[in-house]
């Protein structure tokens, strides 16, 4: 297993593919597109003097994720890679459109290959980071950040919780659902109790709110409080039997679902939408826990959360404290691109395409660059 110590910025990060969990297949070109794997031994047969320059790109607005990655994959898979020369921005630098994030000089034979990898892992990592960055900011409002769980572990493959956990962290949110998520950058997952606990007590919040601050007594206690759609009644009772234990009440009610207090009081309806979790019902429940003296309970929201909708929540000033966002944050919508721009040190690229040289990249050092078995 290869080592890799490299420095950027001043500082220095260990990489290993253990780290990443690299596939060894990858070497084989199992995950090459065939014509890269076609490519490599024409010009072994034929152009194996070559020299080109391979830089990538993309079209957005983004947080740039995936550099750390790519550069210990280049460094596990390319033939001599301590012969090429690498430039590169870092994870969690802010990128515009066609502005290059990285160039790779060497020999094409020896990582050529690689490219569709290296454009697939920067596409999602950055797809993420920017993401979440995005939901983050919506929630940041008169220089008062509130938190953002992300609760990705439902809506991909579990095999892509740690990229995407690494990713989320790259955007800014440091609460994560699974452990897996904050595997590469040192934490633990957090949460507190899903609807099925509360079917496994019949359906009653106050006692499986007991089991769970019994058997987890130093955990923040956190109760969902949608499971009987009732979440303002429902909430009261915990608070009333926990008080000052109690952290905060979760509300996730479906969207297809009009929570029981709006029911009580019809003569709320009529110029918002009641379904799910809304403003209004947050409002609503802010409201009878204060008025109760539960001042201190903060408030979580889930359920179909994105920028959009946060933004939503933040211009109406409703009195959230905490997102939880999932299957938004995994949204695969910023596409990179690999372009051989240089040959043998002269201009060359397809139409359309050219040399892009970008100030801010930086060389990754390779007497820094260790190897070890």
């Amino acid at each position: 297993m290869k080592e890799i110590e490299l420095k950027l910025k001043g500082h220095i990060k260990r990489l290993t593919n253990e780290t990443f969990k690299f596939d060894e297949r990858i070497k084989d070109g199992w995950f090459s597109a065939v014509y890269f794997l076609k490519t490599k031994e024409i010009t072994k047969a034929f152009k194996a003097d070559n020299i080109i320059t391979m830089q990538f790109f993309q079209k957005e607005h983004a947080v740039l994720c995936g550099t750390d990655e790519v550069i210990a994959l280049i460094h596990t898979f390319a033939d001599e890679p301590e012969k090429l020369e690498i430039h590169s921005l870092k994870d969690g630098d802010k990128i515009t459109p066609f502005e290059t994030v990285l160039t790779i000089t060497g020999p094409y034979q020896n990582f050529g290959y690689l490219e569709g990898i290296i454009d697939g892992i920067f596409s999602r990592r950055t797809s993420v980071s920017t993401n979440v960055y995005n939901v983050v900011k919506a929630a940041k409002v008169s220089g008062v950040q509130k938190p953002v769980i992300f609760m990705g572990d439902r809506d991909d493959h579990y095999t892509q919780q740690a990229g995407d956990g690494y990713a989320a962290f790259i955007g800014g949110s440091t609460a994560q659902a699974t452990h897996a998520m904050s595997e590469w950058w040192g934490k633990k997952g957090m949460g507190t109790m899903p609807h099925a606990l509360i079917q496994l007590f019949d359906g009653d919040i106050v006692e499986a709110a007991k089991a769970y601050h019994a058997r987890f007594p130093e955990d923040e206690l956190i109760v969902l409080v949608d499971y009987n759609n009732d979440c303002i009644e429902d909430a009261l009772k915990v608070a009333r039997e926990f008080g000052d234990k109690l952290k905060a009440v979760r509300v996730d009610t479906s969207r297809t679902m009009i929570d029981q207090h709006f029911i009580r009081h019809p003569e709320l309806m009529g110029t918002f939408d009641p379904r799910g979790v809304n403003a209004q019902l947050i409002f609503a429940l802010r409201e009878a826990l204060d008025s109760e003296g539960f001042s201190h309970v903060k408030i979580v929201v889930s359920g179909g959360f994105n920028e959009k909708r946060i933004t939503e929540f933040e211009e109406a000033h409703a009195p959230v404290d905490m997102y939880g966002v999932g299957g938004s944050l995994l949204k695969i919508n910023i596409g990179f691109t690999g372009d051989n721009v240089i040959l043998n040190g002269q201009p060359s690229a397809k139409a359309g395409r050219k040399y892009r040289p970008n100030p801010k990249l930086e060389i990754v050092e390779h007497e820094l660059i260790q190897y070890s078995k």
